[in-house]
């Protein structure tokens, strides 16, 4: 799958679209929630106003079109309640796109159609991008293994406000995880090892729950291994015992590079 994003990721940058729309849009019944009241801390500049592009035929997955969604400034949150049965459990999830996009569908919007089918409460957060490690100036990644400051602030904003939120929600708040895949796997690690205090200023009650996940998975995730003649961790995520249990799926073919 992640060969597939890095090629996701060529198609829309070079304009090989089927159709565009001004900003993405939930499915009907959702609705995105602006995660920031007020102004947005560490406001960067992008490229454009958000878009929204659909591959054409020239890249389909499982035979269907996919989606992505770039220049975000105004990061957002849907929340997707289970169907049937509700276990309490929930899950915020960081779609990947290498930190220069979004793939939105494929590891966003049909991973919480699988979740709520398991009674599972799905958070889909569309963070900040594009975002260091990217650099849409040049086009390119100056430095793998930096802070991705933007996204990490918004994940830290969202998991406040879901423990904030979890008895109207229906959630139990000991039971909320995070998932992400690729850039968004980047993220799960930053998230489940900077957690004891946020890196902006609290904005309001939310900021006061705690920002920990209390389980996490990253799917094939990027820019934690750091290569060259010395294995190791990206310092960035340092691993304590307070890390929370955490599960990583990462197929042979691929890095943790990139």
């Amino acid at each position: 799958m992640k060969p597939l994003i890095f090629a996701l990721c060529i198609v829309f940058a070079s304009g090989g679209l089927g159709a565009q729309t001004p900003d993405w849009q939930p499915s009907p019944g959702h609705a995105q929630l602006p995660i920031w009241p007020g102004a947005v801390p560490d406001a960067q500049p992008v490229a454009g106003p958000e878009v929204a592009k659909t591959t054409g035929k020239e890249f389909l997955v499982a035979g269907r079109p996919a989606v992505g969604v770039s220049n975000v400034s105004r990061p957002t949150m849907t929340v997707y309640s289970p169907n049937g049965k509700n276990t309490g459990a929930a899950v915020v999830v960081f779609p990947g796109g290498g930190f220069q996009e979004l793939a939105i569908d494929l590891e966003g919007t049909e991973v919480c159609d699988w979740l709520t089918s398991k009674g599972i409460t799905c958070v889909l957060l569309k963070y900040r991008v594009p975002s260091l490690p990217y650099d849409w100036h040049c086009d390119c990644r100056p430095h793998n293994f930096v802070r991705s400051t933007l996204p990490l602030e918004d994940a830290q904003r969202t998991m406040g406000l879901v423990r904030f939120h979890a008895a109207e929600w229906h959630i139990d708040p000991h039971k909320i995880g995070v998932l992400g895949f690729s850039a968004g796997g980047y993220l799960v690690a930053e998230i489940s090892t900077t957690f004891e205090r946020r890196l902006y200023a609290t904005v309001d009650a939310a900021d006061k729950e705690s920002c920990r996940p209390d389980f996490a998975v990253g799917v094939y995730p990027g820019h934690l291994w750091i290569g060259g003649g010395a294995y190791g961790l990206n310092p960035n995520v340092p691993v304590t015992r307070q890390t929370p249990p955490t599960f990583w799926c990462r197929p042979r073919m691929t890095t943790s590079t990139a």
